[in-house]
């Protein structure tokens, strides 16, 4: 199987796109074939070398390298549509000679016009273009003329039938098919031709992609036809929808690949998560690692119905990996986190500290605010944390705690929690109430990680330092 992913590189990835590109990346790999990186570019106006970059960084993020593409190379390529453009006029031409085409002068304008005043419905009559009945002469004479013109093919009676590897044969009337174009006026393609010709090139068998693509396969196929090529096999994923069922947007979550990235979500729980929005391993199976992904995928599981984007799932999911990391493994990843916020942490020290946050943790970024505590020289207090330090319950509970944490000859977790719960039973404090102000102390927040651990972590010089400190406030 020789298996693409073709995106138009007008902005970031987005989820949709990168289940898509999984798909065929699990079919590639799954059947021994390849998988092929094809930047569609023609749209000058819109694309963006940025975009290209953000892509391609994505997609090495998530592993689904390609075989053939941009930065690899290939013998199919070039993998660039901007740099395809003699092979998609040089075909145009062959169709208008062999007159499976024809040249349309009408501009866009008139052509919106005339649909207008036309009202014809789409859905039951094609409109067809006066260019398509022009004599030699008259074509000749607007040439001459210098008139610009688009080239379009010709779409016959008739029915083009989409044996669709998902949803099932699809059957489409040509008669509500426009005569549809292949050149514009200044002479690039547009997207219908220039993708059967890259298929084509590119020797491509399987072409997996959104259901948003189903309305241009028909088209497509007259074209396969039109030039005497055997057509590759389709399959049309459904959309991707939010839990309300509407088409996902931002009401949910950010729609990029590389918003996920940035919050610290693990590439292998995304690829997991992905891989689920419209297939299933065994109906039951949820945690599925890549190679199981690879040995178990195929397209008669993929289901047409839309796919809900559960973000609680994705949240759930990524828990589950990062719980599966080693301290050491996390933290690793946690070091650019962390110095992103301003705390130059190293691996090994966060490696001590990783067990105090691993339970709490849904992504990377949520352990920023819970271990800043280790970074910070002074961390400041928050005005309700301060507040909270003012009674005279906590101002003993502090300065008792100096006392007793001082004295201990060990300062590792178990005799820190030993020394504090005296103190809160010699005080007569709860122990909840009792050691919040030394939380606020230690951390600067209400909220930290297991108090203990924290203090063993800080090590015995700051801890002192800290609620002296805090004393004073």
């Amino acid at each position: 199987m020789r298996l693409r992913f073709a995106p138009s590189p007008t902005g970031y990835l987005h989820v949709g796109g990168a289940r898509t590109a999984l798909y065929n990346w699990l079919l590639a790999r799954h059947s021994g074939g390849t998988f092929i990186l094809r930047i569609e570019d023609t749209d000058q106006s819109r694309y963006t070398e940025e975009a290209i970059d953000a892509i391609t960084e994505d997609l090495a993020w998530l592993g689904l390298q390609w075989d053939e593409g941009p930065g690899v190379g290939g013998e199919h390529g070039p993998y660039r549509q901007t740099e395809r453009g003699a092979v998609y006029s040089e075909a145009a031409c062959r169709l208008l000679w062999e007159g499976k085409a024809y040249r349309c002068f009408c501009t866009p304008k008139e052509i919106a016009a005339r649909h207008e005043a036309e009202k014809v419905d789409a859905r039951t009559a094609r409109r067809e273009h006066a260019c398509r009945f022009l004599s030699e002469e008259q074509v000749a004479r607007l040439e001459a003329q210098g008139v610009p013109s688009a080239i379009r093919f010709k779409v016959e009676e008739g029915t083009t039938i989409v044996r669709d590897l998902v949803r099932g044969d699809v059957v489409f009337d040509n008669g509500i098919i426009e005569d549809f174009v292949l050149l514009r006026r200044d002479g690039t393609a547009t997207y219908n031709l220039a993708v059967v010709l890259d298929d084509t090139g590119m020797a491509i068998t399987h072409v997996v992609r959104g259901d948003d693509h189903l309305s241009n396969t028909p088209k497509q196929l007259m074209l396969y036809a039109a030039l005497g090529v055997e057509p590759p096999r389709f399959g049309h994923l459904s959309m991707i929808v939010g839990t309300d069922g509407k088409p996902l947007s931002k009401r949910f979550a950010d729609v990029s690949v590389g918003f996920y990235r940035e919050k610290g979500y693990l590439a292998d729980a995304m690829v997991n998560f992905l891989s689920l929005l419209g297939w299933s391993l065994d109906d039951k199976t949820t945690i599925i690692d890549r190679e199981s992904l690879i040995t178990g995928f195929s397209l008669d599981r993929v289901t047409s119905k839309p796919a809900v984007w559960d973000i609680e799932k994705l949240d759930w999911m990524n828990g589950v990996y990062i719980r599966s990391k080693s301290d050491e493994e996390l933290a690793e990843l946690l070091v650019p986190f962390l110095r992103r916020a301003g705390y130059d942490l190293d691996s090994a020290r966060l490696a001590r500290a990783v067990p105090l946050v691993k339970e709490r943790m849904k992504v990377l970024e949520d352990a920023v605010p819970l271990l800043s505590f280790m970074g910070a020289a002074d961390p400041g207090l928050e005005e309700d944390a301060r507040k909270a330090l003012q009674t005279d319950g906590a101002r003993r509970m502090l300065a008792a705690s100096l006392e007793a944490l001082e004295s201990l000859p060990v300062f590792e977790a178990a005799q820190i929690e030993s020394a504090l719960r005296e103190v809160a039973e010699r005080l007569g404090l709860k122990p909840r109430v009792a050691f919040q102000p030394v939380r606020i102390a230690i951390t600067g927040n209400k909220v930290s990680p297991p108090l203990f651990g924290s203090l063993a972590l800080l090590g015995k010089e700051a801890s002192l330092r800290r609620i002296e400190r805090a004393l004073k406030e």
